[in-house]
């Protein structure tokens, strides 16, 4: 991944070397854990964790912090510009940068509680802040075959930040009504996916801008939207997929989600839209495969 022609965004804290304490999750452990995290979403409340922390260290003295800067100021960009496009139907929402904290071991979030690193990548609505443990990448790659290479990470933090344009324009909060009901996982399924889509349209839109794809970065992409799937992390761990389980789409959804964002960068609440109406397969857990042409 190419980003030269980047600009750094000041919205990144870099609070690895810090040290951080707090308590267990509540029946998980272990590769459960982990997979909470490699599906790019957890509800903290849920998790039944507490705790604190304090300076230990100073943050390693390498160049990942300039590297998610560069990456989220492309995001940035991008999502500057769809908010201001009237074509796109927004009405007067302006867009507001998220905040992305890096940790190690565990972190202090503003609104989420405390949270250990075991949870993976998550967005906090609550503080509008993305929070990344690094070495979430090796267990990617480890543990579910997926890529650590520099755009599948940048992927990552962009499937994160839809999660924020989600909140911003108000479909987290169509979710969040369906919490506790029959409909909470098909709910949930459908946000997963239009973030994945926002991702892709993020690189769409980003590869015009600033050119920053190179040979290869497409593939380590797809190698990690495929491979975390609720089937193929259940297979993974030793179980057999149970769609009435799921709660953010098949692999093979995924993967169509991201790619068919990346291919059209269609931004239009029109097309948002789509992820809430169009039909869901209770006995597949997918969503209309039209939704991705």
């Amino acid at each position: 991944m190419d980003l030269s022609g980047a600009t750094e965004s000041s919205n990144v804290e870099d609070r690895r070397g810090m040290k951080a304490t707090g308590g267990v999750i509540a029946g998980g452990g272990g590769l459960l854990v982990l997979i909470l995290g490699l599906v790019f979403g957890v509800d903290l409340n849920k998790l039944g964790v507490t705790g604190g922390g304090g300076r230990e260290g100073p943050p390693p003295a390498d160049n990942y912090k300039t590297f998610v800067a560069k990456v989220l100021g492309t995001i940035e960009t991008v999502w500057k510009n769809e908010f201001a496009k009237t074509s796109n139907g927004y009405g007067n929402k302006r867009y507001e940068n998220a905040k992305l904290v890096l940790f190690t071991s565990g972190v202090n979030t503003g609104g989420c509680g405390f949270a250990p690193s075991d949870v993976g990548p998550f967005y906090c609505p609550a503080d509008k802040t993305i929070y990344l443990d690094p070495s979430f990448f090796n267990e990617l790659e480890q543990k579910l075959g997926g890529s650590k290479g520099e755009f599948s990470q940048a992927y990552v933090i962009a499937h994160e930040n839809g999660h924020h344009v989600q909140n911003l324009l108000g479909y987290s909060a169509r979710v969040d009504s369906k919490r506790k009901t029959r409909q909470e996982n098909e709910y949930s399924i459908r946000l997963e996916l239009q973030a994945d889509y926002l991702a892709g349209v993020w690189a769409y839109h980003g590869q015009k801008q600033f050119n920053f794809i190179r040979p290869g970065d497409i593939d380590d992409a797809i190698k990690t939207a495929k491979s975390i799937g609720d089937d193929r992390i259940m297979q993974k761990m030793g179980r057999k997929p149970w769609p009435e389980s799921f709660n953010h789409g098949t692999a093979d959804q995924r993967l169509a989600s991201f790619t068919a964002g990346l291919r059209t960068g269609n931004a239009t609440k029109q097309k948002l839209d789509e992820f809430f109406t169009v039909a869901f397969d209770a006995h597949s857990a997918e969503l209309d495969p039209a939704l991705f042409r």
